[in-house]
């Protein structure tokens, strides 16, 4: 069965950096757009970034623009959230999520067309 475990969350200090990692198993991974959602404590869940199968397009939420960077290694069936210059409002559990229903970045927000979603991993950005 599809699988989508992340890693790598952690607590950080304010302007701080951390790398997430989400491997995926079970799945044609290149077919698939795989985005990062966060979800903070009393939030619903927010999109963060997505990136679409072969890396062609990528999309962020305006809140993370110029400091986190999504990517894929489609060898290693992985993606990847580069967060930098961490903020306290940046703490959340982080999702990620696989779509084969998405093929621009202008849909890539819509929670609804993912098709599996993982567990999460916490970030804590204390000041």
């Amino acid at each position: 069965q599809v699988q989508l475990v992340e890693s790598g969350g952690e607590l950080v200090q304010v302007g701080g950096s951390l790398r997430l990692s989400c491997a995926a198993s079970g799945l044609t991974f290149t077919t698939y757009t795989m985005g990062w959602f966060r979800q903070a404590p009393g939030k619903e869940r927010e999109f963060v970034a997505g990136i679409t199968g072969i890396g062609g397009s990528t999309a962020n939420a305006d809140s993370v623009k110029g400091r986190f960077t999504i990517s894929r290694d489609n060898s290693k069936n992985t993606v990847y959230l580069q967060m930098n210059s961490l903020k306290p409002e940046d703490t959340a559990v982080y999702h990620c999520a696989a779509s084969r229903r998405i093929y621009v970045a202008a849909v890539m927000v819509r929670t609804s067309l993912y098709d599996y979603w993982g567990q999460g991993t916490q970030v804590t950005v204390s000041s």
